[in-house]
């Protein structure tokens, strides 16, 4: 049987999230090379500011740390976590064998949660900073489809019950106002997290002011330091062992809001699918259904919605977790952490990528449309009457709301508006 660091290949289970449907961009994000990588980066950070405020640190032992942040030996690293049941530590002594000059000092006055923690919130911030333009395209996508079929006349539905006429326009612009909605909200978590710092194993400093002799003035300097170098406006001035868990269901909160977003406009698609009045893009060689080739079901849709109402779930993992940090900290929300907050990451790439490409591909039939409206115009008002006040008023709301409200919200994404979407399936 394959050891824990070696298992991969075709003989054990891989995450289809990884190996199926997110981008390769998500996935380094949560790989092993990255977080090991980062917790080096973060000793070296370290041992810099500390070296600044005075401490015995070389600059040949700082060089050393530079020249070995990419060494890292998996292998080694493993058979040191199976000895010593910590995995911090295993990667300490697995950095300090490529770094001897600089064992001494590599993890100086810290405890694991300044590599954890603070790796944590650096993926979590460059996780949002890969959403928030794959988001941004998806919104501009469906804008340029809003304004396309602004002043299409459609039946309207409430409780799936013909209503009133929209505008096909109008409709798609009910599904850009809730996207944006999600764009502000990840936007606002993102730029409001703060980085845990250099606190120590309970959130008192007391190692720090140890190393710098009670020299609290160095302390705050240090924690400064780092945070900057980490590329954080500022830390938390406040934690117990690790930062707040209270993060955690908010980064997952405003996922699983995007993850609702997405499964009702993927919703609103498969029913308009059946009713054959829109359509997601059906490619060439695309096989509907193994025994009905016929059939152009819209898998795409349905996959958003499925992965959709996994985000959703997910925001209970952090919940739980949050609520069971006694004190300063416990351990219940390691194991679950390293699952959840890729996976909700993972998951809301992989809708992205999913529905923009859907949004790349629409296609509307306006004579069926048209058929279904005459069907229903004898139970409304005067047919030439109400055709006339739904175009007039369903294009000008589409023009007055995608000039007035989308357009500013994408303004600072306009340099990546052009990427299409590459979905892995």
């Amino acid at each position: 049987m394959a050891a824990a660091g070696d298992r991969g290949g075709h003989d054990s289970y891989r995450s289809p999230l990884a190996s199926r449907y997110a981008s390769p961009e998500m996935c380094f994000l949560f790989s092993d090379k990255y977080k090991f990588r980062t917790w080096r980066q973060l000793w070296l950070w370290l041992a810099e500011a500390e070296q600044t405020l005075g401490l015995p640190i070389t600059d040949e032992q700082i060089q050393e740390m530079k020249s070995n942040l990419d060494n890292i030996d998996f292998r080694m690293a493993a058979e040191e976590e199976k000895q010593l049941r910590h995995d911090v530590m295993a990667h300490v002594h697995t950095f300090a064998h490529c770094c001897p000059k600089a064992a001494s000092i590599i993890h100086l006055g810290a405890t694991s949660c300044y590599v954890g923690d603070n790796t944590d919130l650096i993926i979590l911030r460059n996780a949002f900073d890969l959403l928030l333009p794959k988001l941004a395209r998806v919104i501009s996508r469906l804008a340029d489809f809003a304004k396309e079929q602004a002043d299409l006349p459609t039946l309207g539905f409430t409780h799936f019950q013909p209503a009133q006429l929209t505008t096909v326009g109008k409709r798609c612009c009910l599904w850009i106002q809730d996207l944006c909605m999600d764009l502000q909200n990840l936007k606002r978590v993102r730029d409001e997290l703060r980085f845990r710092g250099v606190k120590g194993t309970t959130g008192t400093q007391a190692s720090f002011l140890q190393l710098f002799e009670g020299d609290d003035q160095k302390v705050e300097q240090l924690d400064k330091m780092v945070t900057e170098k980490a590329g954080f406006k500022r830390a938390f001035i406040i934690t117990g062992q690790t930062y707040t868990r209270k993060v955690d269901i908010e980064v997952l909160s405003v996922l699983a809001s995007l993850g609702a977003s997405v499964h009702k406009i993927c919703t609103d698609i498969r029913l308009l699918a059946n009713l054959k009045e829109m359509e997601e893009p059906f490619e060439k060689q695309q096989i509907g259904s193994s025994a009905m080739p016929y059939k152009r079901n819209p898998m795409r849709s349905e996959r958003c919605c499925s992965l959709a109402r996994h985000l959703m779930a997910l925001v209970m993992d952090p919940l739980q977790t949050a609520s069971v940090q006694w004190f300063e900290r416990t351990l219940d929300d390691s194991a679950n952490r390293r699952i959840c907050l890729a996976e909700a990451f993972l998951t809301a790439d992989t809708v992205l990528n999913t529905l923009q490409n859907i949004s790349e591909g629409l296609v509307v039939y306006p004579k069926v449309i048209e058929r279904r409206v005459r069907q229903e115009l004898p139970f409304m008002a005067t047919e030439n009457i109400i055709m006339a006040m739904v175009k007039a008023g369903g294009n000008r709301q589409v023009q007055r709301f995608l000039e007035e409200e989308v357009c500013p919200l994408l303004k600072p994404y306009e340099s990546v508006m052009k990427v299409k979407a590459e979905l892995c399936l």
